[in-house]
């Protein structure tokens, strides 16, 4: 896949950790990448966004951004209250495509939730994504609600035709408790697609060069890493056994 669009189940979920791991492990195969920020929210004009933390952490990418507007909210609503233009699907879907052509990677990241309002008719990412015909990687986090949240979101993507090729976890605890154990079985359930990989809680405060290093392990083969997800749930099991 040339294009993947990185959504999240709402906000605070480490979608943009997830982006910079994703790309992380890319650049480590030796693919070449770029990140586009369709829309930059509750960020001054000369502060770093999400995009800059994705190279931060990753390397060596490609960064784009077409808007950014000062107030933390929800494209639409933060673009409206600035008084600047919004972002419109058509446009997303042109940058990335000309993104693609020099590069192997497109990552798209999106702004909150899948359905989140980028411009005043409604439009969101999934509409992005349609144009594109990219798929659209669903990033959840571990506790209490997430599978629900996970379903909702994996059948707004159904419903729209969307290709949806699976879960990362965000931020797994070091300490998880008995509703992310649970989870992390029930996730590929309740999305009907399988786990890709569980990006460690507060990995984005580790080193640039230690980051760059583990991304692989935090991620499925089919993001470039070498996570197994059957390894990750022995590997639980035996925890939660020996604090039994």
């Amino acid at each position: 896949m040339s294009v993947l669009v990185v959504t999240g189940t709402g906000t605070e979920v480490g979608k943009t950790v997830t982006t910079a791991a994703v790309a992380a492990a890319a650049l480590a195969r030796g693919r070449s990448v770029a990140v586009l920020k369709p829309a930059q929210t509750g960020v001054g004009p000369d502060e770093p966004g999400d995009a800059a933390e994705v190279a931060r952490l990753a390397g060596d990418v490609t960064l784009r951004e077409l808007a950014r507007y000062p107030e933390p909210l929800a494209p639409d609503t933060a673009a409206r209250r600035a008084g600047r233009p919004a972002v419109r699907p058509r446009e997303i879907a042109e940058a990335a495509e000309k993104l693609a052509a020099e590069h192997d990677l497109v990552l798209v990241e999106g702004a909150g939730g899948l359905l989140v309002r980028f411009d005043e008719t409604g439009a969101t990412l999934a509409d992005a994504a349609r144009l594109l015909d990219a798929p659209v990687l669903v990033v959840a986090h571990a506790g209490l609600g997430t599978l629900n949240a996970t379903a909702l979101t994996a059948e707004a993507l159904r419903a729209r035709g969307l290709r949806f090729p699976g879960v990362v976890i965000g931020s797994w605890p070091a300490d998880a408790d008995l509703a992310s154990r649970c989870n992390r079985t029930d996730l590929p359930e309740a999305a009907g697609a399988p786990l890709l990989g569980a990006v460690p809680e507060r990995a984005g405060a580790l080193s640039p060069a230690d980051f760059r290093a583990a991304a692989p392990g935090w991620l499925a083969p089919r993001l470039d890493g070498v996570w197994d997800a059957e390894q990750f749930a022995k590997e639980l099991f035996v925890k939660e056994h020996r604090t039994a």
